[in-house]
């Protein structure tokens, strides 16, 4: 059985260049938000989302059958799952601790600056860091303490930060991680057109505009909220620093 590769985002977090990225290697399938129906139908409050009806037809909406169906594809290659940390609404989220896990978080500042171009008022739930760091614990104590990464650390210097990520992942790099062609791929969910023009435009890890957009004043309690939470992970980040292992062709 190969690994399965769990990413755990927020949105908005460049997640979705990072699937494209893990999308590209010769030994990988990748999944686009599987629990995304799930969520959608089983929590509580959660605010519209575009192309929601769809999704909920379209999708399975059982984890038990999302989970066994990512387990059957492990037996035939390496599988990468990217998934938005608020779509686990289990108690006992057990079966992740079979599985590779990675956090990938953003400071709140700008994830929240850029979630709300798409969802007008997004609260704590919508935006995955508190369930973020409530699953890094999770996972630190049962002994599978999840590799941290975040997108800033990331955009310093894409090969050498992947090249340590597949290294922690006991991966062989892959350079055809470090672009893809410009418009999408077909592994993309459903509601792709709503969410990825930033990264259907690139080919490539490249800074977003909304790095630099600044915070609507309303949601500055949304933002004293969520720092807590990523204060909980920040100190577990990997570093895109010389350590990493060296550049090869």
């Amino acid at each position: 059985m190969k690994s399965v590769i769990n990413l755990i985002s927020g949105p908005r977090n460049l997640s979705t260049a990072i699937m494209y990225a893990f999308a590209q290697r010769s030994d990988c399938t990748v999944l686009d938000e599987p629990f995304y129906g799930y969520y959608l139908q089983h929590a509580q409050e959660v605010v519209s989302h575009p192309a929601e009806a769809q999704i909920l037809r379209t999708m399975e909406l059982e984890d038990t059958k999302i989970i066994h169906g990512i387990d059957q594809l492990a037996y035939k290659s390496h599988v990468f799952v990217k998934g938005m940390a608020h779509h686990y609404l289990q108690s006992d989220p057990s079966f992740i601790l079979n599985w590779n896990n990675v956090i990938l978080i953003r400071h709140p500042k700008k994830l929240i600056a850029s979630f709300s171009k798409v969802i007008k008022e997004p609260g704590l739930k919508d935006i995955g860091i508190k369930k973020a760091a409530e699953l890094f614990l999770y996972l630190k104590e049962n002994n599978r303490t999840p590799i941290v990464i975040d997108s800033d650390e990331l955009l310093k210097a894409p090969e050498r930060y992947l090249r340590k990520l597949c290294a922690t992942l006991k991966l062989p790099f892959e350079r055809a991680m470090l672009s893809w062609p410009k418009g999408g791929i077909p592994e993309d969910g459903i509601w792709a057109s709503h969410w990825y023009e930033n990264v259907h435009n690139s080919t490539g890890f490249t800074l977003q505009k909304s790095s630099t957009q600044p915070l609507p004043q309303r949601f500055e309690p949304l933002l004293a909220e969520a720092m807590p939470y990523y204060n909980t992970l920040r100190n577990y980040i990997l570093k895109n620093d010389t350590h990493a292992p060296d550049l090869q062709p």
